[in-house]
């Protein structure tokens, strides 16, 4: 199967730097909430920050040292 489409099982490093990437997007979010009004310039920011957060996580998933043995 080709990279791109692979599953990657994460290890306990992986899931807590999952973990942490997806806190720092929603301390992102919260912040941006507070000075933001609801909008649809808004809404494609929180679509936006959806895309980064997946690509960041996919990101450090494909780093060998964060994925479960097979």
């Amino acid at each position: 199967m080709n990279r791109e489409f692979t599953v990657h099982m994460l290890n306990e490093q992986g899931k807590q730097k999952a973990g942490a990437i997806a806190q720092a997007f929603d301390e992102c979010l919260d912040k941006l909430k507070a000075v933001c009004p609801e909008s649809r310039e808004f809404s494609i920011t929180k679509t936006k920050l959806e895309e980064a957060s997946f690509f960041a996580k996919k990101s450090m998933a494909n780093q060998v040292d964060n994925n479960a043995p097979a």
